[in-house]
């Protein structure tokens, strides 16, 4: 799965060949149509191991305390995690050059729904506002947090990734902490 996630991400999925991922991986074509019987199959499932992991991390990041201003301090930070430590799982699920395919566009778009509907979840519960107002808030933060962190990663100038997650969480927060906290939410 590695050396396929490398060979996708730098050459792009048409550009990719089995052979080269056979190679990569030290198993001959064969045995890695074993695994996947398509060059696609194999696409998808690294496709779903990196949105299950960002789904991951931000459900942890929400989790991990009450206090809002941190939520989104944490949902934040998670995507700026997932940017540096996993930054081809991040391209390949967010730079990918075969969106028009079905099967891609509807897992990445999953994977978008299921972080905003956590993040959904935690809005609607604080500010009493409805559905979907509240998941239009969660894509904004989440659009927030992924563009972002990928001008982090790309930055010219080395930012530490603390102190990026920190400025971006602030602006968030000076946002979302406008909207009217509901009434019967004692949380902060």
């Amino acid at each position: 799965m590695q050396a396929a996630l490398y060979i996708f991400t730098t050459k792009g999925y048409h550009a990719a060949a089995m052979d080269d991922i056979a190679e990569r991986a030290g198993v001959s074509k064969p045995v890695l149509y074993q695994h996947f019987s398509s060059k696609l199959e194999l696409y998808l499932a690294l496709l779903d191991s990196g949105a299950e992991e960002l789904i991951a991390k931000i459900a942890e990041a929400l989790g991990s305390t009450r206090d809002n201003r941190q939520r989104v301090l944490a949902a934040v930070q998670a995507y700026f995690s997932f940017v540096d430590d996993s930054a081809e799982a991040f391209r390949l699920l967010f730079e990918t050059d075969l969106f028009n395919e079905v099967q891609v566009r509807e897992r990445v778009q999953r994977a978008d729904d299921e972080c905003a509907a956590l993040l959904r979840e935690v809005i609607a519960e604080d500010t009493g506002l409805d559905n979907e107002e509240s998941t239009m808030l969660a894509f904004g933060l989440m659009g927030m947090a992924q563009m972002s962190a990928v001008r982090w990663l790309r930055g010219e100038e080395p930012l530490d990734r603390d102190r990026a997650a920190d400025l971006m969480s602030r602006m968030g927060w000076r946002g979302i902490s406008g909207f009217p906290r509901h009434s019967d939410n004692p949380s902060t």
